[in-house]
């Protein structure tokens, strides 16, 4: 299906109307500097898994380059929720040291916005549940994901209707320390980097979670969240959850990076 007919039909469930008003597109704003105007990119596509990765891939890449350290993964998660707001008017914006991106756009807006960065909230439809991964966890993934590396996400209304949602790291990065591993999660089995991206979809999974979704028995899940926590890319929470450390969550970004084969 076409994004033009995706989001015709989104429309149709949520407001009764059958044609998105304009092609989906979507704009950068790259700032070189705080007092110069921006460089504007615009980007669309008419498949929506593609719109998604090109925007997200760009906007990345424009935030890495200036020094950025926001995971590509938390970037993706936000920008796929746009298809709440049928991509109108969307506008990405990267500040010139690359630690603050807010994504706007002019949809129907978020009124209970803490709601929104509960797990398990959506007000997704049918046909955005075929198309968006982990229904009700990218706010909440993206928050707790920028929250262990000392950052934060923050959503608020735009001025003529619709979001604002800006994820902001602090620009300094501390040093390595001497000896650290340069490849945390070198030598993980396939099996493990499923384990993985899964707890970065979900925010937090335990044994149960991991068995059910991956199909393989509990004995296994504890044992390869185990592995993963004893290398340091879990930590564990209450309940026998866990959720991704700060070099988990560098690891699963440089999954999410790597070329395909």
């Amino acid at each position: 299906m076409s994004l033009r007919d995706l989001l015709t039909q989104i429309l149709e469930e949520r407001e009764g109307r059958r044609e998105p008003e304009g092609p989906p597109e979507v704009r950068l704003a790259v700032y070189d500097s705080p007092l110069a105007e921006p460089r504007v990119i615009s980007l669309s596509s008419d498949d929506f898994h593609d719109l998604v990765g090109k925007l997200a891939a760009a906007t990345f890449d424009h935030a890495q380059r200036r020094g950025g350290r926001i995971p590509y993964v938390v970037i993706r998660e936000i920008v796929e929720n746009l298809i709440h707001a049928y991509f109108r008017s969307a506008v990405i914006s990267i500040s010139e040291d690359g630690n603050t991106i807010r994504i706007s756009d002019q949809g129907p807006g978020i009124p209970d916005k803490e709601r929104a960065l509960q797990p398990g909230f959506t007000t997704a439809t049918p046909t955005m549940r075929r198309y968006i991964r982990g229904v009700g966890s990218g706010l909440p993934v993206a928050r707790e994901q920028l929250s262990f590396l000392g950052g934060a996400i923050t959503i608020e209304d735009n001025l003529n209707g619709g979001t604002v949602v800006t994820l902001r790291l602090q620009s300094e990065r501390a040093p390595a320390a001497p000896g650290a591993s340069a490849q945390p999660g070198a030598g993980l089995t396939e099996r493990q980097r499923r384990v993985l991206l899964l707890v970065a979809e979900m925010g937090s999974a335990g044994p149960t979670a991991v068995a059910r979704e991956l199909g393989i028995s509990l004995s296994t899940a504890y044992r390869e969240l185990a592995a993963l926590e004893a290398q340091g890319l879990l930590r564990a929470q209450p309940r026998g959850r866990r959720t991704l450390t700060e070099q988990g969550v560098r690891f699963v970004d440089e999954l999410f990076r790597a070329p395909k084969p």
